[in-house]
């Protein structure tokens, strides 16, 4: 499975973000736990409302909030603990709705080109022959 974290058009990474807040016991736990993502093993994610949280059972219950994008796709939003999992949860299905609006802007983007980029090479070939 492809693991990779969410990088908002700012250049900011949620994910890092908290991840850099976190001693070094949990910065283990969590990476131990990303590790097992890599591996295909979502049995600890509960999803709901098209996010994944995955827990950790350790210390204040500490999560991370996700995404599944097709088959081989994860993308992590960052994380937090059972006592702010509200603030958190809100967090996260915000930068999945941005994510998903670019990844949408994205493909517009790419399908606008397609046309373009034939005719181009259809004129380039004219010339050629």
């Amino acid at each position: 499975m492809n693991v990779q974290e969410y990088i908002r058009e700012d250049g900011s990474n949620p994910y890092q973000t908290w991840l850099d807040g976190l001693n070094a016991m949990a910065a283990v736990k969590v990476t131990i736990a990303r590790s097992r993502l890599e591996l295909g093993n979502t049995s600890n994610v509960k999803w709901f409302d098209g996010i994944g949280e995955y827990r950790i059972d350790w210390g204040p219950g500490y999560r991370i909030y996700l995404v599944q994008d097709g088959q081989d796709l994860i993308m992590l939003f960052g994380g937090g603990t059972k006592k702010r999992q509200q603030a958190d949860i809100d967090q996260a299905l915000r930068l999945n709705q941005e994510y998903q609006q670019r990844k949408q802007k994205m493909h517009d983007e790419a399908a606008q080109l397609e046309p373009e980029q034939k005719t181009k090479n259809i004129k380039q070939s004219k010339k050629r022959s």
